[in-house]
């Protein structure tokens, strides 16, 4: 069964997410995602305050930046929220987006080998071992977790570029893919993270979830909204990607990136959603059902 769920995009005030987890929740919706963008909301911050006024929501992040973040930080950030919500809580990290990475002086010359790094050592404290590590980035001394998850949860990594999706293939145990991403992308990403899993000899641990965010849009204007926010982005995003119009049309979307290999598709509303109750309730009243 697909997975759904819906982002809370931080291009809402903080104080708009505890109405909407709250409706997230009684609504039934499967997940809700957020968003560590620069300079809006705190990803962790805002996941904590997401799990503790909901009962059964799943939340995830994704992404959190790893130049943003030391590696014991996120860790012991990441193991906090599992003690205190297991079993609902996903956090990916990743490369974060370099201008603004160069923004807060913390672009690395090589992206790549900071990833690696962060997840290789995240993994492990996760697991909860003692790490010592002298990489180009991430330098740990008999670093280990006072207090890790009861059960080693899986680490997500945000990818789009073939070396990244390796990569989270190698050192991840899921991928997160963009809105920029069609059904024929998630299949080439698919091809992608297992080379990474064969390369890395993990291909019999029990499989790599992947999780693929769509825009969408329903009601008036819907389809104008959704090419409007796919031409003002700066990659020139092909304008047929994404999802207009009522349930069964998102739902039609949702299963082909599903059929493609996605495991749980979040629906993200456009930046300028009047009602992001109201989308929350038309995914979880309206798509969900139909998605058997």
């Amino acid at each position: 069964m697909t997975t759904l769920g819906v982002v809370f995009r931080p291009q809402l005030a903080p104080e708009k997410l505890r109405p909407l987890a709250r409706t997230a929740d009684a609504a039934g919706l499967d997940e809700l995602w957020l968003w560590e963008d620069c300079f809006l909301e705190s990803g962790v911050a805002a996941a904590s305050a997401a799990l503790a006024w909901t009962e059964r929501l799943h939340v995830g992040v994704g992404l959190l930046p790893v130049p943003l973040r030391n590696v014991a930080l996120a860790s012991m950030e990441a193991a906090t929220l599992h003690r205190l919500f297991p079993g609902r809580v996903t956090l990916a990290v990743g490369h974060g987006v370099q201008h603004w990475m160069g923004q807060v002086g913390a672009r690395p010359a090589s992206p790549l080998t900071l990833l690696r790094e962060h997840l290789t050592a995240m993994r492990a404290l996760l697991h909860g071992e003692q790490v010592s590590t002298e990489g180009e980035y991430v330098r740990l001394d008999k670093v280990a977790l006072d207090w890790p998850p009861h059960e080693a949860p899986p680490l997500f990594a945000g990818g789009v570029g073939p070396r990244t999706l390796r990569l989270t293939g190698e050192a991840a145990d899921g991928t997160v893919l963009d809105a920029s991403t069609s059904a024929q992308g998630v299949r080439q990403a698919r091809r992608l993270i297992e080379e990474g899993r064969a390369a890395a000899g993990r291909t019999a641990d029990g499989g790599h979830r992947v999780v693929v965010y769509l825009l969408a849009a329903t009601g008036s204007g819907a389809a104008e909204r959704v090419r409007a926010e796919l031409a003002s982005d700066r990659r020139e995003l092909p304008l047929d990607l994404g999802v207009s119009g009522d349930a069964e049309a998102v739902a039609d979307a949702v299963r082909e990136l599903a059929e493609a290999g996605a495991d749980t598709v979040v629906l993200q509303p456009t930046a300028d959603e009047v009602d992001p109750e109201g989308f929350v309730r038309f995914a979880a009243d309206e798509v969900r059902p139909l998605l058997g």
